[in-house]
């Protein structure tokens, strides 16, 4: 007899509580590590030369998306899933190294003046919103996809990939907006 190829209910449920907490334990650690009051100096200057990394890695998953959905409408399912896990761990690497950034680095203030700072602050305040919750939707989407449920990875993918391509590529540009002012 052939095994399913479906997770059990027990695993499935298992899994969803792991995907919760960690969409929901991921978000209060990088808050909690933008607004703490002392910075972790220990670690050295090479902290700085995060952002940059940030954002090559963040124009990577980008492109990987952007890949992953044109595989997907062109029916080439294993190119589409190969890209997809690009874009996958190209952003859990990106987390990481925002997490160490973060941890260890005073945030940057935009020096831009006029029309300029509005539309700075309503991407990076799009990108902070989005980028909280869309943890959430992007490993359903994932283990949706990985599992080969197709209908209900459909069903989140709706949601999850605009988010994810536009936290994505929103963060390239308050990136490319805010670079002028690193101080290191």
């Amino acid at each position: 007899m052939e095994a399913s190829k479906y997770p059990s209910l027990q695993h499935e449920t298992k899994v969803k509580s792991w995907i919760i907490g960690i969409s929901i334990v991921i978000p209060l650690v990088v808050a909690i590590l933008i607004f703490m009051p002392a910075k972790i100096t220990s670690l050295g200057d090479w902290v700085y030369f995060l952002p940059h990394l940030n954002a090559v890695v963040n124009t990577a998953a980008s492109a990987a998306l952007i890949l992953g959905l044109i595989f997907v409408k062109n029916k080439k399912y294993s190119y589409h899933g190969a890209t997809m896990t690009v874009a996958f761990v190209l952003g859990a690497l990106f987390l990481v190294s925002y997490v160490v950034y973060h941890g260890a680095a005073e945030s940057t203030k935009f020096g831009g003046e006029g029309m300029i700072r509005s539309v700075y602050y309503f991407l990076l305040i799009t990108h902070i919103v989005l980028a909280a919750v869309a943890l959430f939707p992007i490993l359903f989407a994932y283990y949706y996809g990985y599992t080969d449920q197709r209908d209900k990875h459909r069903k989140v993918v709706k949601f999850a990939y605009p988010i994810w391509l536009y936290v994505s590529i929103s963060g390239v540009i308050v990136y490319l907006m805010i670079s002028p002012y690193y101080t290191h």
